[in-house]
């Protein structure tokens, strides 16, 4: 198994890393706002989910589930559950985050690609990726977004919708 080193050219701390793959997709609703990576986005329809869905942050709470081993976010929030109904993403990755917390792990780096035709995403990925560093409790730098389209195929719906793959990396809370 890998391990990297941390400090300033001489190995003092040494972590083994482990990433997950996260991935969420919705259609866009006829009604309400739109939230991606936890930031609102004014006059764009929102997308269908039982939750505020948020495809962004759900695959990126399923890519840190991922790589804590920690199931996946339909065994956290079932979307049968009226517990989640209307729910904010941001508050369930804050309980996630307390898990992974918990089995000894937390954040380090996280990389998203986003897939809309609409809205265009490139104003918003800079406030996005800070939102969600502050959240994780890491450099906004760590956090890196891709906007890409699907070239009008309506990949996802006759409606279209948003879709979300993320990559996060976690370390060890306590390094040895």
């Amino acid at each position: 198994m890998p391990r990297f080193a941390l400090g300033d050219g001489q190995v003092t701390k040494i972590f083994i890393p482990r990433s997950g793959l996260g991935f969420d997709a919705h259609e866009f609703s006829t009604f309400g706002q739109l939230i991606l990576g936890g930031l609102p986005l004014k006059n764009f329809p929102a997308l269908k989910g039982h939750s505020d869905g948020d495809s962004v942050t759900h695959a990126l709470i399923d890519a840190l589930l991922g790589a804590a081993g920690g199931g996946d976010i339909g065994e956290l929030f079932p979307d049968t559950s009226p517990k989640w109904k209307g729910s904010s993403s941001l508050f369930m990755l804050d309980e996630v985050l307390a898990l992974i917390r918990k089995k000894g792990w937390k954040p380090f780096n996280v990389d998203v690609t986003v897939v809309a035709d609409k809205p265009r995403l490139s104003g918003y990925k800079l406030p996005m990726a800070r939102l969600l560093a502050r959240r994780l409790g890491i450099p906004a730098g760590a956090v890196n977004i891709k906007a890409k389209t699907a070239e009008g195929t309506r990949l996802l719906s006759e409606r279209g919708g948003i879709a979300a793959w993320v990559l996060a990396t976690l370390v060890p809370v306590k390094l040895k």
